[in-house]
């Protein structure tokens, strides 16, 4: 059986490409990157270096290679925008690929069909589309003829964007292989020039997706066939910034870009609760709020301050990372308060009916007391008990002086 190949994918990256090698300025770009990837070529340009010729009616091959275990879908879209499937058809039907397996269509000398590449003259291209699970395509092709019940590669785009849709973003990848058919496009150079030169992209760390003119070509590490002149180049990785820059491509000759990625700075979050709530939040010294609190911050370290009339101030130093979420609770604990008791004579001192000292040389100093009322009792040998209410203040020091008198 004889079938006229038909290429895939969307228009050319620019002016300024030439023969890209990777897929994403194809028909579907996946938006993240993936672990799964795909590679498709043609047996002219194994490595995919640039836009092997064929002529009309030469017979072609298509090869596929996948790194996970895959369903693998092949279109080919023709430069009069006719598609078709090649992968599975009537005679390959098990399009399940295992990881690191190749496989070529037609698979060689018996095969039951041929792919031989029909005109008119112009650029076609091959799209793979590998997927995790099997994809539907009852709605888009017949299987048996290969025949794609839709026309250019917009529409075609459309429809595998619907079909691919249900999957998570991981779970699936494209590649494309582009070629001539019939005589390769003149380049307005000297002869004796080559027509492209190559730019390699790389970046730390890698992984990151690459923009040629702003439109998507691939993840680093990275080799381009562009034609010579000035391009504009884009790195996006999340979490890290955004990288641009200009490279001048020169024809013959290999360019590298080696982009070391700037992590992106995010304010963090701070979450600022006390018990009780209501108190003062001072931040580097200046009010901010009122606890409970949430505040957007800038990646640093901050001095933190809690203020809450009756009680002790909470202080502590904090180091904000860029887009943590860091929570501060605080246990505010009641001021208390101070008694001085000056005496005639040196004497034991009870509160409430708790010893709590004696005089030395006339004085005793209590710290740390609980705010509230005390019966305030001093016993010395030979006097008489001195016996007074008091009162101590959250903050305050209290000075009580105690004259014992003689007993009789």
């Amino acid at each position: 059986m004889k079938r006229a190949l038909f290429a895939a994918l969307g228009p050319l990256l620019g002016a300024a490409l030439a023969a890209p090698e990777l897929s994403p300025q194809q028909i579907i770009v996946n938006p993240v990157p993936t672990e799964l990837q795909v590679r498709v070529w043609v047996n002219k340009d194994p490595a995919k270096t640039g836009n092997p010729v064929y002529q009309i009616g030469e017979r072609i091959q298509v090869s596929v290679q996948v790194n996970q275990d895959a369903y693998v879908y092949i279109f080919s879209v023709r430069s009069t925008g006719e598609i078709s499937l090649i992968l599975p058809n009537a005679f390959d039907q098990n399009n399940l690929l295992r990881a690191g397996e190749t496989r070529t269509y037609p698979p060689g000398s018996g095969a039951r069909y041929t792919l031989e590449v029909a005109g008119p003259e112009g650029q076609d291209r091959v799209l793979a589309v590998a997927s995790r699970q099997p994809l539907s395509l009852a709605q888009i092709a017949d299987i048996q003829s290969g025949r794609v019940n839709l026309r250019g590669a917009d529409n075609l785009a459309r429809a595998l964007s619907i079909v691919v849709s249900p999957l998570p973003e991981q779970d699936w990848v494209s590649d494309t292989a582009f070629f001539i058919v019939g005589r390769a496009p003149v380049v307005p150079t000297p002869p004796a020039q080559p027509a492209t030169g190559t730019l390699s992209v790389s970046s730390t760390p890698a992984g990151a997706q690459v923009l040629v003119e702003g439109r998507p070509v691939g993840s680093t590490p990275l080799n381009l066939a562009l034609r010579p002149g000035r391009v504009e180049v884009e790195l996006r990785l999340p979490g890290y910034q955004n990288f641009r820059t200009t490279v001048q491509v020169r024809p013959g000759e290999t360019t590298s870009l080696n982009a070391n990625l700037v992590p992106a700075v995010q304010n963090g979050l701070l979450q600022v609760g006390s018990d009780p709530q209501g108190a003062q939040v001072l931040l580097n010294g200046r009010l901010v709020g009122y606890t409970p609190l949430n505040l957007s911050l800038a990646p640093g370290s901050y001095e933190l301050e809690l203020r809450l009339a009756g009680y002790q101030p909470f202080r502590a130093t904090l180091r904000l990372a860029s887009g943590q979420t860091l929570p501060v609770s605080a246990n505010l604990k009641p001021l208390r308060g101070s008694l001085e008791i000056s005496t005639n004579t040196e004497a034991r001192i009870f509160l409430d009916g708790q010893e709590v000292g004696q005089t030395r040389g006339g004085f005793l100093r209590l710290d740390d007391l609980e705010p509230a009322a005390f019966q305030l009792v001093a016993l010395a040998p030979g006097f008489r008990a001195e016996v007074r209410e008091v009162r101590v203040e959250a903050g305050r020091t209290l000075q009580v002086r105690l004259n014992l008198s003689r007993a009789r």
